[in-house]
């Protein structure tokens, strides 16, 4: 039997009616706008049922770390300056995620930072001067990465992402409750080690929270000229990873959105992205000059956002802080840097022929012969001293 048109319009709605299926990347997608609980100025922004405000006493921790953080921050550029450092990519501006992130794990939880997680790893609990070992130039790793949970601060981007996967994957198969917390940059996201950690985390259930801190330079590459995505967290939705955006400068919201990812993961739900919109204030290191790729104006623009001076005016609000507490928290970042700075002018004794432990577990032959050349150099350049 033939239809004709004038059957199908007397057909009823019900028999016309399509059934959009649904769309099973709707729970991967993140919010159309950053997350955002706070507003510039400090004032409180409606409440969110998805994503609660941490308790007052948390965020009080959070704004003594974060001022500890800059401190530690701005007496790091200084020994750069002074020639204790060989390099220093500083986190100023970049303080709600450097803080918020390590609050929202546990201390059993590992962290794999970037080079620029310096302000983290010391809020995390660790030695600033082990901290700053690496940037020193005197040995691999200040740290004992399997002491503190933290891996080693790497400089080739992304190569951190892989590590994470494999290590939270190896956590969980074995029955442990951890969670790995992956630093990237923005311009991390363009590598190949970001995809296949991601889509490995995604495949096996990997208990990874990525966090991607979006400075909005890639050095000197804008986001611009990275991607076309509507953001980076949008990246998540090609792999099946839940993802999140967030106002990197909130500091309230990044460890409200970030709480939530950890838990994600912990609950067996597997890897969760998280991008935070952020700025850079300083240079990429010191080695850089900001001003051929970005002008004052911008600059001066995310300055009126400044994440401590935000939650600090949210805080004085809420009666949480008051000018004793921030005096005497600013007293204690005064004397870290005091102490800080006093270990660093303290010249490290260094044996050269450290260089070559720890480098395998059993030295191989071509191993020990460079060793024992160098060892020889040694005692000649000795020898020589000993003549004059």
């Amino acid at each position: 039997m033939t239809t004709t048109p004038q059957a199908v319009r007397r057909a009823s709605p019900r028999a016309r009616r399509t059934v959009t299926p649904p769309d099973p990347a709707r729970s991967l997608l993140p919010d159309a706008e950053p997350v955002r609980l706070l507003a510039q100025d400090g004032t409180p922004l409606p409440a969110r049922a998805d994503y609660p405000e941490p308790a007052a006493e948390v965020l009080h921790e959070l704004y003594r770390r974060m001022v500890l953080g800059r401190r530690f921050d701005t007496q790091a550029t200084a020994l750069t300056k002074q020639g204790r450092l060989a390099v220093y990519p500083s986190s100023r501006g970049q303080e709600a995620c450097q803080v918020g992130a390590v609050l929202a794990v546990r201390d059993t939880d590992w962290v794999f930072p970037t080079y620029r997680e310096s302000m983290a790893l010391v809020a995390r609990g660790i030695d600033p001067v082990e901290v700053l070992t690496l940037l020193r130039g005197d040995w691999h790793c200040g740290y004992d990465p399997t002491e503190v949970r933290t891996a080693p601060q790497c400089t080739p981007l992304a190569t951190q992402c892989v590590h994470a996967a494999g290590l939270a994957y190896g956590e969980a198969y074995q029955g442990r409750d951890t969670v790995a917390l992956a630093f990237i940059g923005d311009g991390a996201t363009s590598e190949g080690d970001f995809h296949e950690g991601v889509n490995f985390a995604a495949v096996f259930k990997a208990p990874v929270v990525y966090f991607v801190q979006n400075n909005k330079y890639a050095i000197s590459v804008p986001l611009s000229r990275q991607t076309a995505a509507p953001s980076l967290a949008y990246k998540g939705v090609g792999y099946g990873v839940p993802s999140e955006q967030v106002d990197g400068n909130d500091p309230v919201a990044v460890l409200a959105v970030l709480t939530r990812a950890v838990a994600h993961a912990r609950a067996g739900k597997g890897p969760f992205l998280v991008e935070a919109h952020t700025y850079r204030m300083e240079p990429h290191t010191n080695a850089d000059d900001a001003s051929r790729y970005r002008d004052g104006a911008e600059v001066d623009a995310w300055r009126d956002r400044d994440p401590v001076a935000r939650l600090e005016t949210y805080l004085r609000a809420r009666g949480v802080l008051d000018d004793a507490a921030v005096a005497e928290i600013a007293e204690q970042a005064e004397a870290y840097a005091a102490d800080l700075r006093t270990r660093m002018n303290a010249q490290p004794a260094v044996d050269p022929l450290s260089l070559f432990d720890h480098v395998y577990a059993e030295p191989t032959p071509q191993l020990i012969e460079q060793r024992e050349q160098v060892r020889a150099e040694l005692a000649a350049a000795h020898a020589e001293e000993g003549d004059a």
